[in-house]
């Protein structure tokens, strides 16, 4: 049997195979609120066979989205807009709808990567003045942040706990919490961001604790059976940054918390940045992290190959594969995957009269008749 299509747990979530379609910003929201764009997006996805979606990067404040066009959970509106969305994708899916909370912290305010992705400063139309663990801008020449203080620190622990309450009531079977990409939590974490010299600034120790706190008020406020987990930058690529041997001592805390997986990325914290690419280049991480915690890990980066994917499973390395942009690409990318290792999927029956001939077991439970 393929590995890649065998099942798994997530937390108390069973998944029919390891594929998992990993967040991706679509920029196509107003004023938080999903759109049209979202139901078609996420309904295409839906109906690709992965073990899960995750749908994008879903920002717990105004302030917290990337750019202004950043799909929101923060208000009634919002939740009533994404609704919508989940009960045309939801009625029809193969994947269970997972959702990513996010705070965009210093990378807020930002344009979309179609108009060339640059800061929109406070003063400018759609800008706004951005927060993050210190006065530190992201880049050169940029607006400096404000240094969040003990009030903006408790808003941003109860946005996301408020988010996740709205993401569990609108039907979502599992929560990844966004600590990667040089976001608001990955700035706590990264020395190259937080320069703080209280309680949440300097020692290791020091910097977990806030992304440790949001963690924990999700935790609290939702049910036992909704699984929470979090995506990490395993290392900065700058020397002198965050690393494998800090995430490895984040994630034996996350997994005293009962974290469900840890989601292995890299990299996003500084335009200093050096990454190594190449097919698969964090898989050592993710199999550093999962050899030495044990908890649930999941491998994402230029992996394409179903080939490569089986492969990196049964190495033991990682125990799922995400994709995103390989899906964009190719939605139908679980089917391909299915087709060449020899494993079966499910298909929505308005589908099955395409299975190949060469493939006559693909499809499960796939019958076809006509007169």
């Amino acid at each position: 049997m393929s590995k890649l299509f065998s099942p798994w747990m997530l937390g108390p979530m069973k998944l029919e195979n390891r594929i998992v379609i990993a967040p991706m910003c679509q920029y196509s929201a107003v004023d938080g609120n999903a759109q049209d764009w979202h139901i078609i997006h996420l309904g295409n996805l839906a109906l690709s066979g992965a073990g899960v979606l995750v749908i994008e990067a879903t920002a717990v404040s105004p302030e917290g989205r990337i750019t202004p066009s950043d799909l929101g959970l923060y208000s009634d509106e919002n939740e009533t807009a994404l609704k919508r969305v989940m009960d045309a994708v939801t009625k029809h899916a193969i994947s269970p709808m997972v959702i990513q909370l996010a705070h965009a912290g210093r990378k807020a305010s930002s344009q979309t990567p179609w108009e060339g992705g640059a800061q929109i400063r406070p003063d400018e139309p759609g800008g706004w003045k951005t927060v993050a663990p210190s006065a530190l801008p992201h880049a050169s020449g940029e607006d400096v942040p404000l240094a969040l203080d003990e009030a903006g620190l408790e808003k941003v622990r109860k946005d996301f706990a408020a988010s996740a309450c709205r993401a569990v009531a609108l039907g979502f079977r599992g929560i990844e919490v966004h600590m990667a990409h040089g976001y608001l939590l990955h700035q706590f974490l990264s020395p190259i961001a937080n320069e703080r010299l209280d309680d949440y600034g300097g020692s290791l120790e020091n910097r977990m604790r806030f992304p440790l706190e949001v963690f924990d008020a999700i935790k609290a406020a939702i049910p036992d059976d909704i699984p929470v987990w979090v995506r990490v930058s395993a290392t900065d690529w700058v020397p002198g940054g965050w690393d494998i041997e800090d995430t490895v001592a984040l994630a034996h805390r996350m997994k005293e918390r009962g974290c469900a997986a840890i989601h292995v990325s890299s990299g996003g914290v500084s335009p200093k940045q050096q990454i190594p690419l190449s097919d698969g280049y964090q898989v050592p991480l993710a199999a550093r992290v999962k050899e030495a915690v044990g908890l649930p890990t999941i491998a994402v980066g230029l992996i394409t190959d179903p080939a490569h994917a089986e492969a990196i499973l049964e190495k033991g390395e990682a125990d799922a594969i995400a994709l995103a942009r390989g899906m964009l690409y190719d939605p139908r990318w679980p089917w391909h995957a299915a087709a060449q290792l020899g494993a079966e999927i499910e298909a929505s029956p308005q589908y099955w009269r395409s299975q190949p001939r060469q493939y006559k077991a693909l499809f499960k439970n796939a019958t076809v008749g006509q007169r």
